[in-house]
């Protein structure tokens, strides 16, 4: 893959690089702007509505707050150990899956994560258009509106999506805690609330908490196809324990905070939904600043599309790559940005309102086959390569890694077999999780199922030829003194 010569470089306002290697040259950034970047990145309005799971089911307010911190405890845990990835390899999430996968096999998780990003730029502009209409209801005008920001934001690129992470983090902080404080004390925190139908009170349900940790756990995974993207940039030197703990504090603190707050809305509004039930409980410190927290929840999911789309991007293209020999212009970055959007724009035209609920078990079903993808991914970095990679050769189809490489590919199909029995959907429940009343593990069995058997698959790799791939791109990458790289098929 050839880096085409910039005479502009990192100088420039407009991102140059996609799915190929970053120069060390033009390494930056520091390691805890990951704790902003990925804190205001979960603060979004989607992870407000996974808190109204709980109380739907029974389940009262602590109880909740309790499931969603030991899920959301567990769920980070996985995605923020993907932070790692970008420093030491310098290249987006999805492509170091060629590693485990080959250059063509990988097409199998890069197809589900880009459905993945389609999916919740969907659900966001539907959501942010909600907010807005206390303006004007017109989703004509405002789906393509907020799309384009979005994609502005994305074109620009990198460290533009940092810098708006950044400070949404502050604005977002401050808001919420004066509305998070005024709903605390309207509503406390009891252990009996009456439900929001008005009628049957809350307390402890077994499949209610199960059900909630479950989704809590499997929401923070869901951002591990996210990570290395917004990490590739750090210089390789970056302490891996600041890293990790830095995504994730961010990542889990935002999560917490807002599945927490959106049980005890919840719990305590009849009908509640994510627009509305801010509006309210806003409202509650004075009229109108339930509008002020809402726009600026509107603000947040635009700069999380932008994220979305740029992941679709880089994901798009390495898969055509993988087929298809592309070229990571800054052209390249625009017209697959562009071709997302409308893609997305489409989509959210078209899908009826009422079909929102089987839209998120569609989502809800491409995070599954993401589950197995993660455990095959961290398991051969930590475990396997030890974060040794030629990566010369993963940017070129058919190097050391293959165009297939089977034993990921066993590892993962295995696992996500292994999952079924235990799948929740409003269209399908597996024999498991009926037993467990609907309740969800199958996150925990993905991975220990394909985690487990690639490590076993993967003692029989040969080490000794990929040895000598590593020195071979070590001195591909390093050899051009003015910061390009040049990397040939």
């Amino acid at each position: 893959m050839a880096h085409d010569a910039d005479p502009q470089g990192a100088s420039s306002l407009i991102e140059r690089h996609s799915i190929d290697y970053i120069p060390h040259a033009e390494r930056h950034g520091k390691v805890w702007h990951q704790g902003p970047f990925w804190f205001a990145g979960n603060f979004v309005l989607p992870t407000l509505v996974t808190g109204f799971i709980g109380p739907s089911l029974g389940l009262s307010v602590p109880y909740c707050i309790l499931a969603a911190i030991l899920g959301v405890g567990l769920g980070t845990f996985f995605m923020a150990f993907h932070a790692n990835q970008g420093p030491r390899m310098g290249l987006p999430q999805m492509i170091q899956s060629r590693a485990q996968f080959g250059s063509r096999g990988a097409l199998l998780p890069f197809a589900a994560t880009v459905f993945v990003y389609i999916g919740f730029l969907v659900f966001d502009v539907i959501l942010a258009a909600q907010g807005i209409g206390v303006f004007a209801d017109v989703k004509i005008f405002w789906y393509p509106v907020i799309i384009a920001l979005s994609i502005i934001i994305a074109v620009v690129g990198h460290d533009l999506l940092h810098f708006v992470q950044r400070w949404l983090t502050i604005l977002l902080v401050v808001v919420f805690a004066v509305l998070t404080v005024a709903a605390v004390v309207h509503f406390g925190l009891s252990t009996t609330e009456v439900g929001a139908d008005g009628g049957s009170a809350l307390g402890w349900t077994a499949p209610g908490f199960l059900a909630m940790f479950s989704l809590a756990a499997g929401y923070n995974i869901s951002y591990a196809v996210y990570v290395s993207d917004y990490t590739r940039y750090l210089p390789a030197t970056a302490s891996a324990p600041a890293l990790i703990t830095s995504v994730y504090a961010g990542a889990a603190l935002s999560a917490i905070w807002l599945m927490s707050l959106g049980s005890l809305l919840a719990a305590n509004i009849a009908d509640a939904d994510p627009v509305e039930a801010i509006r309210y409980a806003g409202n509650l410190v004075f009229p109108g600043f339930g509008t002020i927290a809402v726009l600026v929840s509107v603000l947040a999911l635009i700069s999380i599309m932008g994220v979305n789309a740029y992941g679709a991007m880089l994901t798009g293209a390495s898969a055509v790559d993988g087929f298809r020999e592309v070229r990571p212009t800054r052209r390249l970055r625009i017209v697959g940005l562009v071709v997302v959007g409308l893609a997305a724009l489409v989509i959210a035209l078209l899908i009826p309102e009422h079909y929102l609920g089987s839209f998120n078990s569609f989502v809800l079903l491409m995070l599954y086959f993401l589950i197995p993808w993660t455990a095959v991914n961290l398991v051969d970095f930590y475990f396997v390569r030890h974060g040794r990679y030629a990566i010369a050769d993963i940017l070129t189809p058919g190097g050391v890694y293959g165009r297939w490489a089977w034993r990921g590919l066993v590892a993962y199909v295995a696992g996500f077999l292994a999952m079924i029995p235990f799948f929740s959907l409003s269209f399908f429940v597996g024999p498991v999780a009926r037993l467990l009343d609907g309740g969800d593990l199958s996150f925990v069995v993905g991975l220990v199922v394909s985690g487990g058997l690639y490590f076993l698959l993967a003692r029989s790799l040969d080490r000794g030829e990929e040895a000598r791939a590593i020195t071979s791109s070590q001195q591909a990458l390093e050899g051009h003194g003015d910061g390009t790289v040049d990397v040939r098929r």
